[in-house]
Order: C-alpha cells, then structure tokens, then sequence
C-alpha cells in the first residue's frame, strides 16, 4: 500500500460524510483553504473543522498554476505577506513529512527598458530594506545564471538586467496539497469532496452555517477561500467583493532534457518559464482581458506567449507543446489580496490574489487561521482588509504583479 501512496492520493485521506455541525467551515479545497484549516489545526487546536470542495481536491487554480514562489515585492505590506509565506515554505517540507519537491533554484525578473531598469532597481532597495534577498543582476550575470538565454541586442526587447531572488523557487502543486490533506485528516479534519454551496444560514447579521448539495451543515464560523467563485459566494451571502475574475492560460511542453536551471519571468514581453522537475518547460503568460470562469482562453495570448519566449530561448524553437490549460484568477483594483473579515459576522474571506495565489499558499493560510481563530486580523494582512477599498488605504502591486505568475 505505501508505494501506491504517490500516485493515489486518495489514499492520504479519509472521505467522510458531512456532520450537522462543525466550530468551522472552509469553503474550497485548494491549497488556501486546507492551509488554513492546516494552521486552524496546528496553531489554534481548532479540529472540528470541515473543508468543503465543489469538485475535488485541489482540482481548480491549486492544479492549474506554474508553481512559482517568491517574495520580491514592492509594498512593504506584501514583502511581510509573501516573505512570511516564503519561509513557511522552507520549512514545510520537514513539518508536512512529505516532499514536494520544493526547488530554490531562484527567480528572474527580466528588464527590457529603461523603464523597466528604473522600476526593478526601485523594487530591489524596497525588497533589501525588507529583508528579503534580492539583488540587481547584469545582463552577463543574467547569462551566466540561465546559459540558454539570449541577451543579444537583435530581438525586440533586448535583456538590460534582471532583478533576482536566490531563494526564490518553485514546488509540485498536486503534492502540496496532497501533503496538506494528508496532515489535516490527521488532526481530525473533515475533507469533504463533491459539495457545493447553495446558501447561507444567517441569524441577522451572523452567519450560522451553509446549505450545500449534500444538505445543510451549521458552524460557529464560516471562511471563503474559493479564488475566481469568492464573489459568487459573497452575493449569495449578503455582501459584495471588489474582484473581478480572469481565464488565465498556460502550457507544458513534452519532456525535454534539462536545460533551464532557474525560472525566468518578463513583465513587459508577458512570458515565464521554468522547468519541471521530469522535464517538461512549463511557461505562462498574462491574462485574458475579458471576465470569465471558463478555464480556458483565447488563442492569440498563447501565440503571444510562445513567440516571447522563442525570442528569449532560441533553444525552445523546435520544442512541442504537449498541452495547454486554464485557471480562473480574482483580481482586485490594486492587484494584492483580500484576506479579511466581512460585513457578515463570523464570515471570513481569502480572495483577490490574481495570479500570486500559490505563493502566498502558506502566509495565507497562517494569516486567515488567526483572523477566524481570533476574530481580528494577524499583523501581515491587517493591511489586506476589505475596508481598504473604502478608506483608500491600497497596496498598489500592478508592478510587481503585470505578469501571471
């Protein structure tokens, strides 16, 4: 049985039937909302918990991302967010029991203007005042560090510098969440897939529990981690959420020898790229503009894509594309997340981090455990508060964040 466990995770887990009652429920079962019943477990001895998945586990933006983790952003706010999240990722490995395969094989954010020069070494002071680790790297570096860039000055955007992150990374997104299911049905938490939400319960301004397709189910305390559907579900509660919600795209190729060492990104050319631990390339690009919840998008963004990174990697010219997929991102006016309370008692939201959201996969369970566990917000996303949008307090990162990543 133990050599099945990698390739069938349901093994990790039981699948039990719902109770009538639970201290709380988390909606949806990606890797935020069993991170933070993860952390309710672990920090705050809450294990009467149920988190409830639509489809099944893991099955939405937790298996349709490029895995990509850093912390090199610009607001002091989202520096404490994302690098709290990153050193929660460094011990994760260790505290899960379970490898996967984290990679620190650190991350590029190329220049290919002025502008883009300017704005990167601007981010770079802000992100060594916060302690995070990053440095201004030169074209030559850049070559050195990633041999089968081109840093020639014939191609469109030629490459003028980069800013890089050493502890930057990435990670196998289906085993983290496997090994977060696996150690919250440890602690006793129900995971309970194939339940969608319907309804609310309320008593006035309290929420009460939640009616789903597998009957209703009450709670002292409900949370909303559900990505691109949050708003969908705010509606149904009561309260409406400042998000709108993308088709964001990207691809596999077939496997290949291993020939890319880090992971680069280009905001301007709007292409990233990494290499998977089997081999494949794994590239993403921005968003679709429309709004929507298919996953899939438009084919012009995947051409855009692959062009950009032909020019970057001549190497991938002849490459296959194996396949290609689609998430559904939740963006907010100022391009940094919702992790909050609401305007209903005892109902609580993790939203709104567009194409970030797998790395902040920890920092965001962490954060959101202590704001239900306590009702009041954790120091790193008191910032992050719904009111914001109100009071004008934004945390602007459409520079740290033009880029599906």
């Amino acid at each position: 049985m133990a050599d099945l466990l990698p390739e069938h995770p349901e093994f990790l887990w039981r699948n039990p039937e719902p109770k009538s009652s639970y201290d709380a429920i988390i909606v949806g079962g990606g890797g935020h909302g069993l991170a933070t019943a993860y952390y309710l477990a672990k920090n705050h001895g809450m294990t009467n918990i149920a988190v409830l998945e639509r489809g099944w586990l893991a099955g939405g933006n937790m298996a349709r991302n490029t895995t990509i983790i850093r912390s090199n952003y610009l607001w002091d706010e989202s520096a404490g967010m994302y690098e709290k999240s990153l050193k929660l990722w460094e011990q994760l490995p260790e505290e899960l029991e379970y490898d996967f395969l984290f990679s620190q094989r650190g991350v590029m954010n190329l220049a290919h203007t002025l502008g883009d020069v300017r704005e990167s070494m601007r981010r770079v002071g802000a992100n060594q005042l916060n302690g995070v680790d990053a440095e201004w790297i030169t074209p030559e570096q850049v070559k050195e560090l990633c041999p089968i860039i081109n840093i020639g000055d014939n191609i469109r955007y030629p490459i003028m510098g980069a800013t890089y992150q050493p502890r930057a990374g990435i990670a196998k997104h289906d085993h983290v969440a496997w090994a977060f299911a696996r150690k919250c049905d440890e602690m006793g938490v129900d995971i309970i897939q194939n339940c969608e939400i319907t309804g609310f319960l309320k008593d006035g301004n309290r929420v009460t529990g939640v009616k789903t397709s597998r009957g209703t189910i009450h709670a002292g305390k409900v949370a909303l981690c559900a990505a691109g559907n949050s708003s969908t579900l705010a509606e149904q509660a009561g309260f409406d959420l400042p998000i709108q919600s993308h088709p964001l795209q990207a691809l596999v190729s077939e496997l290949n020898e291993s020939v890319h060492p880090t992971v680069v990104m280009s905001n301007h050319v709007h292409v990233y790229v990494s290499q998977a631990h089997k081999g494949e390339l794994v590239m993403g690009a921005g968003i679709d503009a429309y709004n929507g919840y298919g996953q899939r998008g438009a084919f012009h963004v995947i051409e855009e894509q692959m062009a950009a990174a032909v020019e970057l990697f001549p190497i991938f010219g002849r490459a296959h594309v194996l396949r290609t997929w689609g998430g559904t991102v939740d963006t907010t006016m100022d391009a940094s997340p919702i992790v909050s309370k609401t305007p209903i008692d005892q109902l609580y939201v993790n939203c709104g981090w567009g194409t970030g959201g797998f790395k902040g996969t920890p920092g965001a369970g962490f954060t959101l455990a202590h704001t239900i566990a306590n009702d009041e917000p954790h120091e790193l996303n008191a910032a992050f508060s719904i009111d914001r949008f109100e009071t004008g307090h934004l945390i602007d990162e459409h520079g740290a964040a033009a880029v599906a990543h």
